[in-house]
C-alpha cells in the first residue's frame, strides 16, 4: 500500500498546478480533508470510500480501461490494453483521460497503474464499450403536463380514501406484501407500478402512516385534502425529491421503512438534469441508454426508465422537455408557486345527474369536496370524479345533525343548475323516515309511536344479538348499549335516531381514524452544496509550489528534504538534510537500516535515485541495493 501510494505522490509532482486543481474538482470529497503536502493528497486520494465515490461517476468506457488496467497487474502498456479490448487508441485516451483527472489510473513511464482500492467492476469485459447514439432532439413544443400532474394527485386522493374506508394492510417490518399491493391496484383500477408511486408519494409526504399493521390517513392527510390543487402537486412534488430508494418496477418495495445510502436521489436528479426547456428528446429510450453508459453506476435501464415515468406523472417533464415546475425542482425555485400556476383551479360546482350521482370534472375545491363527502359516497371513475348519493349517504347527513332543508341547500349551492327533483325526493324521503325510531340507554331502549314497527322489530331474527323486549306497547329495551343498538337496527335497514335522557337528539359525530406520521427526512439531501473552485485552485496551486524549487526560493536539496521527512517519521530534520544533501551531491552517508524486527544494519552508502519511498544506492561491497526511506532509523556523516 505504501510503495502505491509513493507512486502516485511521485506522479502528482510532475503535474502542473491547473492539472492538480482539476482532480481537486473530481475528488471534492478529499479536498475537504487536512492536506498539507502532495504525499498527504496521495494517501488521502488512495482512501476506499474516496476512490469508490470516484469509480462511481466513470462512464462504462472508463470502467473496462480501469478493469483492464487492473487485469494486467498494474505492468500493462498502452498498446496491450488497446490490444485486450479491441479498441482504438483515441477510444482508450478518451477513457483514460478520466482515469488520470481523479487519480485513479496514472502512467509510469510505459506501465499503467491503477489505484489500491479501485474495485475493478469492468475487469471481466473483452471489449471497450462504446457510447451509444447521441440522442435526438427537436425544438420543445408546448406539451401541457396537466393531465398526468391532475391524475397522480386525484390519484393519491384516492388511495386515502380507499385506506380510510377499506383495509389496506402492512407487514410488521412496514412493508406492503406483493399480493396486497395487486389487489389494491385492482380495486382502484390502475397499474401495479403506478399504485406503488402513488403509495411512496403518500407515504414521503406523510399523508399515510401505519397503526396496527393496518396503512391509514395521518392528520397532515386532511390538511392535504383540504388544500388548493397547486398545493397538493407541490407537497407530492417536494416528497419525490427526498425519495432515495431505487424504484422496481415488478417489485412491491417495502413501505414506510428507510433505506441506507442514497442512490435514488443520485438517479432522480441526474436524469432530471439531463432536460432542458429549449430542445426535447424525440425517443426517450434514446437517452435512457446514453444515461446507463455514462453513469453505469448510478442508472439501469428499469430502474431509469421508471424514474422517467414518475417525472412525467408529477408534471416535471412533458414531451420529451422540462417544464416550468421541472426547471423549478432543478434550479431549487420556487416550487409552490409553479405547481400553482401549473394546476388548473379546483372545481367550485358538480353537475347532479338524475341516477343519482354528481360528477366533478378536474379536482374538487375543499368546500365542494367537504359538501360531497358528506351526503354522498365517492366512487371511483377514470374521466372524472363521480359521488354517489343513497339513501345511507344521505342518513348519514341527517345523523351528522342536518335536516332535510339544509341538505338540500348545500346540495342546491355547490350544483351547476338545478337539483333534479329524484334527488330532492330522495332527501325529503329518507328525513320523513328518519327518527320514526328513537334510541335511549337503559342498556338501551327503542321507543315507537306505532307499536305494529315494535312487533316486527321483535321478531327480527337479525337483530336476535339484541335480545329485545317490551317495557311497554311502544317501548322495547335492549340488552346493547345505545351505539350498538343502534348500528344494528341501521343493518337491518330501519332508520333510527338517538335521543338523550331529556329526549333531545344525539348529533353523532363519526370520529376518522388516523395514522401517525413518520418523521420528515432531512430534505438538504437532494442538492449538494459544491466547495469553491477557487478554493481548490488555490490549494492546488500551494500544493505544488510548496514542493518544487523556483528562482529565489527552494533549491533541490530542500525539495528533497521534504519529500524525505513525509516519507520518515523516525528521522530527526537534522538527519533529513544530510541525506537530502547526500542525494543531491552523490556524496557517501552512515545508515542504520531496519531490516527486521529488533534488528538494525549498519551501512555506508552513496545514494543514486530516490523513487517511490525507495532509496536505490551503491554500498562499500560494490553492491547496489534497495533502500526503503520508512526503515532508516538514523543518517549521519560517515567518520
Amino acid at each position: 500500500m505504501a510503495r502505491r501510494i509513493n507512486a502516485l505522490a511521485t506522479w502528482l509532482h510532475t503535474l502542473e498546478p491547473e492539472e492538480v486543481a482539476a482532480l481537486l474538482v473530481h475528488r471534492r470529497d478529499v479536498a475537504d480533508r487536512y492536506i498539507r503536502t502532495l504525499k498527504d493528497l496521495a494517501t488521502q486520494l488512495t482512501d476506499s470510500d474516496s476512490v469508490h465515490l470516484a469509480e462511481d461517476t466513470l462512464d462504462q468506457g472508463a470502467l473496462d480501461v480501469l478493469g483492464a488496467i487492473v487485469a494486467q497487474g498494474n505492468t500493462g502498456s498502452i498498446d496491450t490494453v488497446c490490444a485486450e479490448l479491441h479498441c482504438s487508441t483515441s477510444d482508450f485516451e478518451r477513457a483514460f483521460a478520466q482515469l488520470k483527472e481523479r487519480a485513479l489510473a496514472w502512467p509510469d513511464g510505459a506501465r499503467l497503474i491503477a489505484v489500491n482500492s479501485v474495485r475493478a467492476n469492468g475487469a471481466e469485459r473483452d471489449q471497450l464499450t462504446l457510447r451509444p447514439r447521441t440522442p435526438a432532439k427537436r425544438k420543445a413544443s408546448t406539451t401541457s403536463p396537466v393531465v398526468a400532474a391532475m391524475s397522480t394527485v386525484d390519484g393519491v386522493a384516492r388511495l386515502l380514501a380507499h385506506c380510510e374506508q377499506d383495509s389496506f394492510d402492512a407487514r410488521y417490518t412496514g412493508g406492503v406484501a406483493t399480493v396486497e399491493i395487486r389487489r389494491v391496484a385492482r380495486a382502484l383500477r390502475v397499474a401495479d407500478g403506478v399504485l406503488r408511486l402513488w403509495l411512496e408519494l403518500a407515504v414521503e409526504a406523510q399523508l399515510i402512516g401505519i397503526e396496527r399493521s393496518r396503512l391509514l390517513p395521518t392528520k397532515h392527510a386532511d390538511s392535504w385534502l383540504g388544500s388548493r390543487p397547486g398545493a397538493r402537486l407541490a407537497a407530492l412534488v417536494n416528497a419525490w425529491r427526498r425519495m432515495d430508494w431505487r424504484p422496481e418496477p415488478d417489485q412491491a418495495r417495502a413501505a414506510l421503512r428507510d433505506y441506507t445510502g442514497a442512490a435514488g436521489l443520485a438517479l432522480r436528479r441526474t436524469a432530471l438534469e439531463r432536460f432542458s426547456r429549449e430542445e426535447a428528446f424525440t425517443d426517450i429510450d434514446e437517452l435512457v441508454a446514453d444515461l446507463v453508459w455514462e453513469r453505469p453506476a448510478v442508472h439501469d435501464p428499469r430502474a431509469t426508465a421508471a424514474v422517467m415515468s414518475e417525472m412525467e406523472s408529477l408534471g416535471l417533464i412533458a414531451g420529451g422537455a422540462l417544464t416550468p415546475l421541472g426547471t423549478a425542482v432543478l434550479n431549487s425555485g420556487d416550487t409552490d408557486a409553479a405547481a400553482a400556476e401549473l394546476m388548473p383551479p379546483a372545481a367550485e360546482k358538480a353537475a347532479f345527474q338524475t341516477d343519482m350521482t354528481a360528477v366533478v370534472n378536474g379536482l374538487p375545491s375543499p368546500e365542494l369536496g367537504t359538501t360531497l363527502n358528506l351526503v354522498a359516497d365517492l366512487e371511483d371513475n377514470d374521466a372524472a370524479r363521480v359521488w354517489r348519493l343513497s339513501a345511507g349517504s344521505v342518513r348519514r347527513a341527517l345523523d351528522g345533525g342536518l335536516t332535510a332543508d339544509e341538505v338540500i341547500a348545500k346540495l342546491a349551492a355547490v350544483s351547476e343548475s338545478p337539483l333534479p327533483q329524484v334527488i330532492v325526493y330522495q332527501v325529503q324521503d329518507v328525513a320523513r323516515r328518519h327518527g320514526h325510531l328513537t334510541v335511549t340507554e337503559v342498556a338501551s331502549c327503542v321507543r315507537a309511536e306505532d307499536p305494529m314497527l315494535l312487533q316486527e322489530i321483535v321478531k327480527s331474527k337479525r337483530l336476535a344479538s339484541l335480545k329485545l323486549r317490551f317495557l311497554a306497547p311502544t317501548v322495547l329495551a335492549s340488552a346493547q348499549p345505545m351505539a350498538e343498538t343502534l348500528t344494528a337496527l341501521r343493518r337491518a335497514g330501519y332508520a333510527p335516531t338517538g335521543l338523550d335522557a331529556g329526549d333531545q337528539s344525539i348529533v353523532e359525530h363519526m370520529e376518522r381514524r388516523r395514522a401517525p406520521a413518520r418523521g420528515e427526512r432531512r430534505q438538504d439531501g437532494w442538492w449538494r452544496a459544491e466547495l469553491d473552485d477557487l478554493e481548490l485552485t488555490q490549494l492546488a496551486l500551494r500544493l505544488v509550489e510548496q514542493e518544487r524549487p523556483a528562482v529565489g526560493r527552494g533549491t533541490p536539496r530542500a525539495s528533497a528534504a521534504r519529500m524525505l521527512r513525509d516519507q520518515n517519521v523516525f528521522l530527526r530534520d537534522e538527519e533529513v538534510l544530510i541525506l537530502a544533501s547526500a542525494l543531491v551531491d552523490g556524496r557517501p552517508v552512515e545508515i542504520k537500516y531496519a531490516s527486521g524486527p529488533r534488528q538494525l544494519e549498519t551501512h555506508v552508502i552513496t545514494p543514486g535515485k530516490h523513487l517511490e519511498g525507495v532509496l536505490t544506492a551503491d554500498c562499500e561491497d560494490g553492491s547496489t541495493r534497495e533502500f526503503a526511506i520508512s526503515h532508516l532509523r538514523k543518517v549521519a556523516v560517515p567518520v
